[in-house]
């Protein structure tokens, strides 16, 4: 919803600052800012403009240093249609014209245009493939300086099998099997 900012009592007392024109094409507000001592406020309609459009109140009191929202409600015109809201303070003693041009609702061929590309759902790429994520996940090590972590593994799996195998014992070769589950795990956290 559009609005129309009047200003009352700025410079002086009942005095009234307005835009000279306003364009909608739907229902708008009028807000009435008040930046002085309290006042009365008229809003009047011309007959042009009246055939359109309706004011909620057209009597409004508005405190000290305070906004009143005033609701005016239009029609949809098929033409658009121009006239005058008329913003009265002081009883009459001051008055701001404000031309109104109504135009008729944007029509469905008028709205935002929108790329045939968008009315699609979008393709999905298919997952890489097992080499393309060894690639990648070498890439990624190399790039955080995992290297030497992953050598380091390799190394401490290499003698710990060693030392199974030499020792003969069955304690030795679960606990280097637990080691190599937990370097493999490491060394795949550094690659994914």
């Amino acid at each position: 919803m559009s609005t129309l900012d009047v200003e009352l009592n700025r410079r002086e007392v009942h005095a009234i600052q307005a835009p000279e024109r306003f364009e909608t094409d739907d229902a708008f507000t009028v807000t009435l800012a008040n930046r002085g001592q309290p006042t009365h406020v008229h809003l009047h309609l011309d007959d042009a403009l009246d055939r359109v459009a309706s004011l909620d109140a057209v009597n409004h009191y508005v405190e000290a240093e305070s906004v009143v929202h005033a609701r005016v409600t239009t029609a949809s015109p098929e033409e658009p249609v121009q006239g005058t809201l008329e913003v009265i303070t002081g009883y009459g003693s001051n008055r701001a014209s404000i031309e109104v041009r109504v135009d008729p609702p944007p029509t469905a061929g008028e709205g935002v245009l929108i790329d045939e590309e968008f009315t699609k759902p979008p393709t999905q790429q298919p997952p890489p493939s097992w080499d393309q994520r060894l690639a990648s996940a070498v890439s990624t090590a190399v790039k955080r300086g995992g290297v030497p972590a992953l050598i380091l593994s390799v190394v401490a799996v290499a003698l710990g099998v060693a030392a199974a195998l030499a020792i003969e014992s069955v304690v030795l070769l679960l606990a280097v099997g637990g080691a190599i589950v937990v370097a493999l795990a490491a060394a795949l956290s550094l690659l994914w």
